[in-house]
């Protein structure tokens, strides 16, 4: 049975979509473009840097962009040669681009058992572009393959008269309705929902669905973590374009994996040291038990439409296990070195931030 060593998300460095839903995060910061995308390495130089040896196990990879993430040809490429090193990956998508789907149907069949995808459902776009049938077709192509699959939508105020025909068109599709994800503002300044309800009524709203997604979701929304956290050492934030790999979102430190792929990774927690508000995509990292000491859904938990198969068994076995079932708790006196070391770091870097500052 395998477990789950390390989580990875991955950026993909696309900000173009076929779609424009104006709730989307790169819409609201105007930073939509149709800019080439550009990898810094091939990717065959890509794939070397992802060894189970150097991650220390088989690990969960998640390739999303800003934009569609099947959109650049080389992904296609990196994550086939992700897989070949033995790991699991999720891909994000919008469901449309069905070329991207026959490539990718086309992989062995060790490989597409361990694929996982994530479909955001974009109702009114979908509908607009007269894409709903393409949509369904390829979740379904995927399922026939041998891929588990999530479908979620992003509870906006422009869906709450559709929801009706929302879930019931999910239910006639593939077998459940879709999994509802929290969507936040963000061209405001400030981090809140993105709704013009009452958070009573956006709540109900997302209830209706039955989602556990949506549930923990919003449990989590803009609770700030103090806890000890293993991001940093059981989970990463990775730059696909550029191989930065950085220990979360809000992470001073960095390194290169892909300079040199045979070059050991820094495993180091962030512990207490979080810069983060809250933790910003709490369904992926935390449900995982990059905070052991939380008891969470798993991943599976939240995604998985146990009733309609969205999962296969060998999927749903390993996206309920634990980071801590694959790797050891620190020591009480490593925790506070961490603490220590971290804190020092984050004094380093505001120091350097004043200095900028100032010179300028």
């Amino acid at each position: 049975m395998d477990s789950i060593k390390r989580f990875i998300e991955c950026y993909v460095p696309v900000t173009s979509c076929d779609l424009r839903c104006n709730y989307c995060y790169v819409m609201q910061q105007n930073r939509r473009n149709t800019h080439p995308v550009v990898f810094g390495y091939a990717p065959e130089q890509i794939g070397l840097a992802f060894s189970k040896e150097r991650w220390g196990g088989i690990c969960f990879f998640s390739l999303t962009g800003a934009g569609e993430t099947l959109i650049p040809r080389q992904i296609i490429d990196i994550a086939k040669l992700i897989l070949s090193h033995g790991h699991y990956v999720n891909i994000t998508t919008n469901g449309t681009l069905s070329k991207r789907f026959e490539q990718i149907t086309s992989f062995p069949q060790s490989l597409l058992e361990r694929l996982h995808f994530s479909f955001s459902f974009h109702y009114l776009e979908l509908l607009k572009a007269s894409k709903i049938d393409i949509f369904f077709d390829n979740v379904l192509k995927i399922k026939r393959a041998g891929c588990s699959f999530l479908v979620q939508i992003n509870l906006c105020d422009e869906y709450i008269p559709h929801l009706d025909k929302i879930r019931s068109l999910c239910m006639e599709r593939i077998g459940a309705p879709p999994q509802v994800a929290v969507t936040r503002e963000q061209d405001t300044g400030k981090i809140c929902l993105k709704t013009h309800q009452t958070k009573d009524e956006y709540i109900r709203a997302g209830n209706s669905f039955g989602s556990p997604l949506f549930d923990f979701g919003i449990k989590n929304f803009l609770v700030k973590r103090k806890e000890f956290c293993y991001a940093g050492d059981w989970t990463f934030k990775l730059y696909l374009g550029t191989g930065v790999l950085k220990s979360c979102y809000d992470s001073g430190l960095t390194q290169n994996i892909f300079i040199d792929p045979k070059k050991p990774i820094r495993f180091r927690a962030v512990g207490v040291n979080c810069r983060s508000p809250y933790c910003v995509n709490s369904t992926h990292f935390m449900s995982l038990g990059v905070i052991p000491e939380l008891e969470t859904p798993s991943y599976a938990d939240l995604r998985n439409r146990p009733d309609a198969n969205w999962y296969s068994p060998k999927m749903q076995t390993f996206l309920n296990g634990k980071l801590c079932e694959a790797n050891l708790k620190y020591s009480r006196t490593k925790m506070i070195l961490v603490n220590i070391a971290g804190y020092l770091t984050r004094i380093k870097l505001r120091i350097s931030t004043m200095s900028l500052k100032f010179i300028k």
